[in-house]
């Protein structure tokens, strides 16, 4: 999610959708004056062939700020829901359940309605939890050492005695101290083996100003990378021996480094590959495939164009996104999934995302390259939206959900899932 709309509204205390509008205007504007800095990759942002048309059927709606969708692959069919001031709130039969899976809110920073990176960010079920009960969530709670606040990585356990609890111990896996209330990265997931990766983002503010070379490309902080972590062995974890940076220099936690704030990764289950949506700093944003021990370039670059030209000539070695898109098309972009699903045969194979600030794409591969198509929707007016996208996730079938809100605020009630489909023929009319 983007610093901007955070600093203008906080300056001038101005509604959102004014915020919003103002901020999409000054990229405008920047984009105009930056033109022709560093080396566009157009052939992976061209949209071409005629693109899909899709439908949103509301799911559940009167949500607290959602931001995160799991299910526990166990077979129960029930959908979980975070809700980003410190609830897990679990859906049913198609209908909310009054009590919460877990309610971790006296563990956060204090919560308000207003624009906020932190709170419940996200979280996933063990991959044996039908067995062991197990699962995870990433948070934000208090420094006890001078911080902003610090990301928590903690373990949680399903009530014995009610599957649809979950009990308020926890065992805390990994504590990262955090410099600014906002970068703070994302939701968690595990990968075929068993080990978990978690995505954090550069530490905050602009430009990734926190020492030389920033923490981006620092391999000795956890910031700024994706890391890759054996939470079944060890104490609290054990790395994975196969892990790049081990018995190297850098952090053994770290799968690939190089991200400013990795807002969602998804593996695709069929083919493997980590899809990252890399929140950009002013101009471009972009979705990568995360691979083993690679540098993705923040704050070198940004999108397929050099940041920092100096930074850029002192290492220049980096991985390019598989496609970008450029304010004010969008504003800050949401990472979603490879459609996988048996509802949707056209939309097999095609990775689904989004923008916070009221689009949706999809990218489907010709060849070597992907292509990003607009996202069109029944009932609404080109390819815009009227809410803010916050996350994706999918049922057990693989289907794939939207996670919105109507108005900015972490606690704001105007939150809604909506689940995606093809229209009913499958093009636009």
């Amino acid at each position: 999610m983007h610093i901007k709309i955070m600093t203008i509204q906080k300056n001038l205390n101005l509604p959102a959708f004014f915020i919003l509008w103002l901020s999409l205007t000054l990229a405008a504007c920047q984009n105009a004056s930056n033109e022709g800095k560093g080396n566009s990759d157009t052939e992976h942002e061209t949209a071409n062939g005629e693109p899909l048309f899709f439908d949103l059927v509301k799911v559940v709606d009167g949500l607290f700020a959602p931001v995160a969708l799991e299910n526990a692959k166990d077979g129960s069919g029930r959908i979980f829901i975070a809700e980003q001031a410190g609830k897990i709130l679990v859906l049913k039969n198609g209908k909310l359940l009054p009590v919460p899976f877990l309610e971790i809110t006296s563990k956060l920073v204090p919560m308000e309605n207003k624009y906020m990176d932190t709170g419940i960010l996200g979280f996933a079920f063990h991959p044996d939890y039908t067995n062991n009960g197990r699962f995870f969530v990433h948070y934000s709670a208090p420094s006890d050492k001078g911080f902003d606040h610090k990301s928590v990585l903690a373990e949680f356990q399903v009530s014995t005695a009610d599957p649809d609890r979950a009990s308020v111990q926890e065992r805390i896996i990994l504590e990262v101290d955090q410099p600014e209330n906002n970068h703070n990265g994302g939701n968690i997931i595990f990968d075929e083996n068993g080990y978990l990766y978690i995505g954090f983002g550069d530490g905050g503010g602009q430009g990734d100003q926190h020492g030389y070379p920033g923490n981006g490309q620092n391999l000795n902080s956890l910031l700024g990378s994706i890391i890759r972590i054996d939470i079944d062995n060890g104490s609290p974890y054990k790395i994975p021996s196969d892990n790049p940076f081990v018995g190297k220099e850098g952090r053994d936690e770290i799968w690939a480094y190089g991200l400013r704030m990795p807002w969602r990764i998804s593996f695709d289950p069929e083919t493997g590959a980590l899809f990252c949506g890399d929140v950009g700093q002013d101009l471009y944003e972009e979705v990568n495939i995360i691979e083993k021990g690679k540098n993705y370039g923040w704050r070198a670059m940004e999108g397929f164009h050099v940041y920092d030209s100096a930074l850029y000539g002192e290492r220049g070695d980096f991985t390019l996104p598989i496609a970008e898109y450029k304010h004010p098309e969008g504003l800050s972009i949401t990472g979603g999934y490879v459609y996988r699903g048996n509802k949707n045969p056209e939309m097999v194979g095609k990775y689904f995302f989004g923008d916070w600030a009221f689009k949706m794409f999809y990218l489907e591969k010709h060849q070597d390259k992907w292509v990003r198509h607009n996202s069109s929707f029944i009932g609404k007016l080109g390819d815009k939206i009227d809410f803010y996208v916050n996350s994706f996730g999918l049922d057990e079938e693989g289907e794939i959900y939207v996670v919105t809100q109507k108005e900015v605020g972490a606690i704001s009630p105007t939150g809604v899932v909506y689940r995606l489909k093809l229209a009913d023929n499958g093009k636009v009319n």
